[in-house]
């Protein structure tokens, strides 16, 4: 039934009630023999009455709860709304002149007490009973509780039916649709929404919980799976709507919980019309293209069409990796693998030379934090001169597009890596005043499972048996996933004039300590009680927090909700480029001290962390 014809179905009994409540009440004080001398007050002030007591109800969410899974707080409610009630009822009479009889009034508001909160109770246990029987009635097999009665739900139903080798046993429904509960979907019964879960769970013995909601995402999605991890049982997915088009699903298909699922992020919205125009028929360059986010901006251009693929990266492993991968989900990809460090120049002149890229993607960087604050050569040699020689080779040879891969890190950096990934966006800003390529970058937070982050990190620390360690208790991180990162990469490239830096919504921070501990439940354990987290200390250069833009850069909206621009600041390429050979001395001498106090001089916003600092944030 339809949950408004149950609130109207509610509404008429309740006044049968208040009828009735009044009549046993005029019986008890009278003896039944003097009601008809109040026949005509009656029913000239019960109507009101009435009306009272409905309005306290429905202002006391009398008609909002689901009696059928009521608790403690529900039953208050109802007391309070019936108390209520009678005090109005009680006012209302007190200002007529010829009244109710307070006795009748009072015996009559007890009465509903009992007859209203006793009605509604009914209905639990009424459920209960049912859970009850149904726990009877069930067949061998895994108990298996789907969340979703909609056409996922039923897929998952007939896909379960169609395999008995699986020893499954569906038995119940759970759905936030409130005029499915207590119905019927498929043969199986609904029993509630997402907040009964634990409930059901424990009353009928359930071991797996499959979700089948393919359109689920964002927050819902987040506090449906914890709810569901809550229970402590085995949790399925079902994929996603794009991977359901042929409208068939496999129980094969369906994956356990991942973190990712808990970070809460929804489903990226191309503007394919804008990326196609800049990236299919194009020859397109990737540098860094067998790492985390280069390699899946190879996957996601590949979708496009190019008219060439061009890999360019150091690392032989990561290179053979994504060239395989590609050979088999596009056959047709014309691609070419270049194993090549931007750091050499003529290398890469010769690569521009003779495939003439039209679009490149600099993603080649070093990224690690710790590693650089103790190599800043490196760092200098690798992401500030590579970024260089790759952006004046795309000069050179008349590449039409730029996009930089830039780091929240560059922000207000307090270590060497972050400040040479902002001067990687001077770099591009400064030059793309002197040149008819367009320049550009994106600048995000961290990325869900990167190579060397934290979270392949975590998870071998649980393989290992703990414990697990982060460096403070409340330092906190932008997260996204990887292919969510490459999109809007490719969606920022498509919107490019020149010269901004595109900031990416990375969403809430995430508190690393709870990530950890979503991590080591999802592993089975408990955190702390299984498995201990151990705190030990910041690291040279690493913040409690991360920032995406600085203060003069501003912030404006695109079209796209996901995308914002950072306002382009003026930067002379020519004295960027004084300064770079001043560096270069540095570099060649091995001097760690004048690389740093270099950069302090080009980047006004590089603050190094002193290790003071970062015992008192302890």
């Amino acid at each position: 039934m339809n949950r408004k014809y149950f609130k109207v179905l509610h509404v008429i009994i309740d006044i049968g009630i208040i009828l009735f409540s009044y009549l046993i009440a005029f019986s008890l004080r009278f003896e039944s023999n003097v009601i008809q001398q109040y026949f005509g007050l009656v029913k000239e002030q019960l109507p009101i009455v009435i009306l009272i007591y409905l309005i306290s109800f429905y202002l006391f969410r009398l008609y909002e709860s689901l009696w059928t899974f009521a608790s403690i707080e529900e039953v208050l409610l109802g007391v309070a709304g019936c108390i209520s009630g009678t005090i109005v009822s009680l006012i209302f009479s007190l200002l007529l002149p010829i009244r109710i009889p307070i006795q009748v009034t009072i015996i009559a508001g007890m009465l509903n007490i009992l007859f209203i909160v006793g009605y509604r109770m009914s209905f639990r246990i009424y459920g209960r009973l049912n859970i009850n029987l149904s726990m009877k009635n069930s067949k061998d097999g895994k108990k298996v509780l789907i969340v979703g009665a909609g056409w996922g739900g039923d897929m998952v139903l007939r896909e379960i039916k169609r395999h008995p080798e699986l020893n499954y046993n569906p038995v119940g429904f759970i759905d936030d649709s409130t005029y499915k509960i207590g119905s019927t979907f498929s043969g199986i019964r609904v029993l509630g929404n997402r907040y009964n879960i634990e409930e059901i769970v424990k009353g009928l013995g359930i071991e797996i919980i499959i979700i089948a909601i393919p359109t689920l995402e964002g927050e819902s999605k987040k506090e449906l799976i914890k709810l569901c991890n809550n229970t402590k049982v085995k949790v399925k997915l079902m994929p996603g709507v794009y991977e359901l088009m042929d409208n068939k699903v496999n129980l094969n298909k369906m994956r356990d919980v991942d973190l990712k699922d808990l970070l809460g992020r929804e489903e990226v919205k191309l503007e394919h019309n804008g990326i196609s125009e800049y990236l299919t028929n194009k020859v397109v360059l990737v540098t860094g293209g067998g790492g985390s986010i280069g390699s899946e901006l190879c996957r996601q251009i590949a979708r496009f069409n190019p008219k060439e693929l061009l890999i360019l990266d150091i690392y032989e492993n990561n290179a053979y990796d994504i060239q395989n991968e590609l050979l088999r989900k596009y056959p047709e990809l014309n691609q070419k693998v270049f194993i090549a460090s931007v750091r050499d120049r003529r290398r890469l002149e010769q690569i521009f030379k003779d495939y003439k890229p039209e679009v490149v993607f600099h993603a080649a960087a070093h990224k690690h934090v710790p590693l650089m604050e103790f190599n800043p050569t490196e760092a200098i040699k690798n992401n500030v001169f590579g970024t260089l020689n790759v952006a004046e080779c795309a000069n050179s040879f008349g590449v039409n597009r730029f996009v930089l891969i830039s780091t929240d890190k560059a922000v207000n950096p307090t270590n060497i890596m972050g400040a040479t990934k902002r001067i990687c966006e001077m770099i591009i800003q400064a030059i793309d005043k002197i040149s008819k390529t367009e320049y550009v970058a994106v600048r995000f937070g961290n990325v869900l499972g990167s190579n060397g982050s934290v979270i392949p990190l975590f998870k071998k620390q649980i393989a290992e048996g703990g414990p697990v360690t982060l460096t403070h208790k409340n330092i906190t991180r932008y997260f996204m996933l990887i292919p969510e990162a490459a999109q809007l990469v490719l969606q920022a490239g498509a919107y490019a004039k020149g010269g901004e830096i595109f900031v990416l919504d990375m969403g809430k921070p995430v508190k690393i300590y709870d990530l950890a501990k979503d991590l080591i439940r999802l592993s089975g354990y408990e955190p702390n009680v299984d498995m201990k987290i151990e705190v030990t200390g910041l690291r040279p250069g690493e913040k409690l927090y991360e920032e995406l833009l600085m203060a003069e850069e501003g912030l404006q909206n695109t079209v796209h909700e996901k995308i914002f621009i950072g306002r382009p600041m003026v930067i002379n390429f020519k004295e960027l480029k004084e300064n770079f050979e001043q560096l270069q001395e540095f570099v060649e001498k091995e001097d760690a001290k004048g690389i740093v106090e270099k950069v302090e001089e080009i980047v006004p916003t590089y603050k190094k962390n002193e290790l003071e600092e970062i015992a008192a944030t302890k």
